[in-house]
Parts: C-alpha cells; structure tokens; sequence
C-alpha cells in the first residue's frame, strides 16, 4: 500500500491514523527467523494457528488451572491477587473506573501549570501560552515523591504528538492536503504542545489531588526552545555535526516522546519513538517518494524511515529539513535524561542506550548494582533491547550521573528451545567492524537497528513497553504485527491483529544476565473465536480479555498491569482501550480483569503507581479521534467542531482534551487490595 493509498483510503479518519498505517509497512530487511516463526516451532504451528496447545505447553503457560473444567478452575479465582469487581466492556463518549473507585481528571491539555501562564483559550492559541501550559497527548507518567507521606511530588508527563484536526478551529485534516493550512504560527505550537511537563501536584487531607501552579519546580521541556546535551559514545560523532552545532554536542529539543521511565536516583527518562515522521524534505522522485540519491547515508535513513514526511515543520524550521541537514535525524531516536528537581537543568540524550523508535526505558537494578534498562523498538519487525551500566548505582545522587554514558547495550534472540540471549552491540564485536560499516562505537549506536539486522535478533511483532520486576522476571508487550505471514517462537500469529505478552525469566533471577528463558503469558484477542488463536485462562470473563497491549507497570506488591492501543482497529474487538489487571503467578496466571475504560478513541497511557499503592496516574491520550468511524451513531470522522466526544469538559465549545487522571479507592486504602 503506497502512501497516496493511505491517504486516500475512506476508512482511515485523520493523520494519526495514516502514519500508523504507513509505518505498518516494515523496514527490517531481515525477516527469515521472525519471532513467530520461533514460536512456531516451540508450540508447534498447527496448534498455534488454532488458538490451541497440548498438555505440557498449556501448563506451562497458565499452570494447572487451565486443564481443569470451568466449575473446578472457579477455585482458583479466590487465589486472584487484584481484589475488584471488574468493569463491563464498551465503548462511548467518557470514562469508567472499577465500582469502588474515584477518576479524577487531573491534567488537562492547556491547563497552567506554570506560574506565569494564561487560562487555556482554544480559539487564540499561541506557541507562548502553550509553552507554559499542559501539552498535548500526554503519554507516560512518572511521580517523584517530595515528602515522606508521599502527599506531595512531581508529575513527569510526556506529550507525544499532537493531532490537528480536532486541535485547531478550521483546519481540517491537513496530511491530505498537502499541510497547506500549517501556518509557522500553528507548527509553533504543535512544536510547544509536544515534550513534557513536569508540574508539582499535592493531596489533600480528603484524598484528592490537585496541581500546585506556582511550584518552583514546574517546567515545560519541548522541541521548540529547549536546549540539550548529547552524551556517551555517539556525542561528538561526525555524524551528529549540524550547521547550529559544528561539534556535534547539542541539539534543540525532543519529539514524539511515548513511554518512559524513571531511574533509581529520581531522574525521569523520556524515549524518542517516531522521531521519523518529523523530518521533511522537498527532494521527491517521479512516484512522489523521497528521493535519497544524494546521501551518503541513504541505506541507514531508510531503514529507520527518514524522512517521513508526517509533519510540516521542515518547511519553516530547517532543523527538521533533511535538504538543509542532512545529518539532523542522527540527533533524534534517543532516550533523554531530565532531572525534574531541577527545572534549570538541561536534558541529555544518552547515545548508549541505541538510536531507534524507543517506545519506553524502564530500569532496574541487577544483583551486583548495575543499572539495566530494558527497551523495545516499536516498529514491526524490529527488536527488543536492554542496557546495562559499567558502574553500580550509588545512594549518592551526583555519582550516577554517568551511569547511562557508560555501558553495554544489548539485543535480544528468542531460540526455540525457550531460551533468549542477549548479544551485545559492541564495535569489533562479531560482523560490528569496518568492514561491514562500523567504523566505531558511535556509528553502532547511531545505526543501532543495522547494527541488530547483523547480529541476528530476533524481529518481533512491535515491542512496545517493557516492565521489569525485581525478581530478574521481564514483561515483554508486543502489541500486534498484520504484516506477518510467517510466525517463529516468539510471535506465534501470522496476520497478529491483537498481539501478546512475553515473559522472560533471567538467569539467576539476575536482569544483567546474557541468558535466560522465555514463554508467553497471554496471546491477546477473543478466546471465543478460534481463528483469532488467542490464549487465556479460563477465568479471564468476556469483559476481561483485551487486544493490542502496549504500557504497562507494576504496583507496590509486584502485581502486572498492562494497557491497550488498538488506534483505529478497535472495531475488531468493540471494546475502548482499558486497563487491565494480568495475573502473572499461581493457578489464576494469564487471567485479565478491567479496572478502567477511556472514552471513544482514546488510548489508555501511563500508568503509574505510587509507592504506597494508594493512587494510580493514567493517561488518556488523543480522545475522540481513533476509530470513531466504528462508533455506533456517529460513525465519521472527528474534527474540532464535530468530534465523537468532548471529554472531558463535556463543553460545546471545547474539542475533546487529552488529559491525566487519578484514581484512589474511595475511603483509601492500596488499590485492588
């Protein structure tokens, strides 16, 4: 399917939803031993393909439980470790939480959260009110405590992309027409809306949380203004030399921020996944395609996508135009450190951790110290990944400063046998030499998905967020892949229209290991329809299995909960994207149960959960956008003046607002306890 084809494809609503279908369309040449052929021959293909396992593969996957008949296994939903009565699947205009529970929206697209800032006026929109004020699409959420009773702390929050149509009065879709309404005044502010925001938030003595405006730490970090450094091996690089920046060492901001992560020492991690998209250039061949005749580096901008052409920034900022800087995408694909505690600190792009479509960078702790952070390159086909530091992390918070400069990144390969090891992506290191274009470590990290494509790892069906827990077990999302025709260990379905969940098990319960095994935890879908192949316990209820897992966390007691992003596809399984509660341990393993639902086309983002596990922070992203075609009554496309929803503000003269919400047990108490 060509770009023109997407574009004008009716049953695809706005620009999101085309640059999700464009970058359906693989990258990675190397798709001999994909992840579902792995699995495949771990399962054995014709069982897969149906939706069944034998004996020993089913008990390996839900333990016992699974081979008992319904009234027997009922037994094992007392040993269920998540205490709520679970929400009734759906779909509509707002939002709905578990029986026994508050969602309170905290955050909402525009709010002030800077001293100086102006109450959000949506018809008189400014790059500088929006540089002081909330963002847009707000994606992952992290909290760092300021006291004890943890009643007060800083949300970290990254803001992803931002979608027009329903953004700016009057514009309309603008990917299909050519961007000719994207005035330098209106990409200011999309390039103000994107980044982050970290914003001082407090709880009251009756439990509920509120924004502190005038916190001194309150900061917005965004692609337009902010400045950053770059560190480790890539810093310096000849590579990453641009006209603003001869010494390759700096560079203006960060885009398309997805999932994240924190470190041990507070520091917020915020991953760069669809940087591609941003980069313009007005060199086109005679099939209106990107012509990279004349670049040096036109194997490697292809095979991360560059550039995309989903924005129009390159039109008016040069930095974003590949005509003018050529080497300005090396700059991007990073994961970036911000130390919230100080809001004049400046943001590094840690080039150790590998340039690719970062979904999230969730650390851990090894046994002997290290730092880990595992990391998934959501794109189909492409790799999952995790890094470990040379030092230990230290109670002394300066001393981990280079923690994430220094250190080994590593690739993974699923085996058949379910075992996975974890090749490291070292100049010198096996087919990672000159010869084979690598002069050194800076040009493995830059073309860290050439560099994997070498090694032999394992393509998978889009790695999206990846959760450690502290007992060397790894939660792997892997959201779905419709390209695959082929399956391997791994990636288990051709044609994946709704994903699963891997477990790996490291070596000696060690997350810095080389070795370790894997299994599947969940294969995602209706357990109803045998065609869909998907596998869950038998106590999962109809309400409870879900599609298209994407973030996910862990809550105070080790407990996994995972949340979906199904975009446009929701039609497929007529429910919203959720939250859901994922047993991983005892007799009710792989059973799901929903705590929350979002409004019509939005994306559950987040979560988060406080220490004490008293109050979870979730995202809902781009409401009223994604699928709204499939929605029973409107059944067209949204814009600002007609979309599917208004959440959350219900006003009719406000487009629906991407916005963070809190939720807490009425009456307190640990959620799901």
């Amino acid at each position: 399917m060509t770009r023109k084809d997407i574009l004008n494809d009716p049953a695809i609503g706005n620009k999101a939803e085309a640059f999700e279908a464009f970058d359906d369309i693989p990258t990675n040449p190397n798709l001999d031993r994909t992840i579902g052929d792995v699995i495949n021959a771990r399962y054995g293909r014709r069982d897969v393909l149906r939706g069944m396992l034998g004996v020993s593969a089913t008990t390996a996957l839900f333990g016992s439980s699974a081979l008992m008949a319904p009234n027997e296994a009922t037994a094992g939903e007392a040993q269920s470790r998540y205490k709520f009565e679970e929400l009734t699947a759906g779909n509509d205009e707002t939002h709905h939480v578990a029986e026994g529970y508050d969602a309170q929206v905290l955050l909402r697209w525009g709010d002030p959260v800077l001293a100086d800032a102006p109450d959000f006026d949506v018809m008189n929109q400014t790059a500088a009110a929006q540089l002081t004020q909330f963002g847009y699409n707000n994606d992952y959420v992290g909290f760092v405590p300021l006291n004890e009773a943890g009643t007060r702390g800083l949300l970290c929050v990254n803001h992803e992309y931002t979608n027009e149509e329903v953004m700016f009065p009057g514009l309309g879709r603008q990917d299909k027409a050519g961007f000719e309404g994207m005035t330098p005044e209106l990409i200011d502010i999309e390039m103000a809306a994107h980044g982050g925001t970290v914003v001082e938030i407090a709880q009251d003595d009756a439990g509920k949380w509120a924004v502190v405006r005038d916190g001194k730490m309150n900061r917005r970090v965004t692609p337009l203004n902010t400045a950053m450094v770059l560190s480790g091996p890539a810093a310096g690089h000849k590579r990453m030399k641009t006209n603003d920046d001869p010494a390759g060492m700096n560079v203006i901001g960060t885009i398309n921020n997805c999932a994240g992560g924190m470190t041990p020492w507070g520091t917020w991690l915020m991953a760069e996944e669809n940087f591609h998209g941003y980069f313009w250039t007005d060199v086109l061949d005679a099939d209106g395609k990107p012509d990279l005749s004349a670049h040096d580096d036109a194997t490697q901008k292809k095979r991360y996508g560059v550039p995309g052409r989903w924005y129009a920034w390159g039109k008016f900022h040069d930095r974003y135009n590949i005509d003018k800087e050529p080497n300005m995408p090396n700059k991007f694909g990073w994961v970036v450190e911000v130390d919230p505690m100080d809001p004049t600190s400046t943001p590094i792009k840690h080039t150790a951790l590998g340039r690719f479509r970062h979904e999230g960078a969730e650390t851990t702790v090894s046994k002997d110290g290290k730092l880990v952070v595992y990391m998934g390159d959501d794109n189909r086909f492409d790799y999952q990944y995790k890094y470990v530091s040379k030092g230990s992390v230290s109670e002394d918070r300066a001393a981990n400063a280079g923690l994430l400069s220094d250190g080994t990144l590593y690739v993974a390969r699923f085996d058949e046998d379910g075992s996975v090891t974890w090749m490291p992506l070292v100049h010198g290191t096996g087919p990672l030499t000159a010869e084979n274009g690598f002069n050194d470590q800076g040009d493995v990290l830059i073309d860290t998905r050439l560099a994997a494509d070498l090694l032999g790892a394992t393509p998978m069906d889009r790695p999206e967020d990846a959760q450690p827990r502290g007992d060397g077990t790894a939660y792997i999302m892997l959201t779905n892949n419709n390209k695959r025709k082929e399956t391997n260990a791994a990636n288990p379905r051709s044609k994946s229209d709704f994903g699963h969940i891997i477990e790996i098990k490291e070596d000696g319960a060690d997350h810095a290991a080389t070795h370790g095994t894997w299994s599947i935890l969940v294969k995602c879908g209706d357990p109803s329809i045998s065609e869909v192949g998907a596998q869950w316990n038998p106590e999962t209820s109809e309400n409870g299995w879900f599609g298209s897992p994407d973030n996910c966390a862990m809550d105070a007691d080790g407990r996994l909960w995972v949340s979906t992003d199904q975009g446009s596809k929701w039609g497929k399984t007529g429910k919203s994207d959720g939250l859901y509660a994922v047993e991983t341990e005892g007799t009710a393993r792989g059973t799901s149960k929903l705590f929350f639902r979002c409004p019509v086309g939005g994306e559950m983002c987040g979560p988060y959960f406080t220490d004490d596990g008293e109050t979870l922070f979730l995202a809902v992203q781009h409401p009223g956008t994604d699928g709204t075609k499939d929605l029973k009554g409107f059944e067209r496309a949204s814009t600002f003046e007609d979309p599917a929803t208004r959440w959350p503000d219900f006003d009719p003269k406000m487009p629906p607002r991407p916005s963070v919400v809190v939720v807490t047990k009425k009456g307190g108490g640990k959620i799901a306890v």
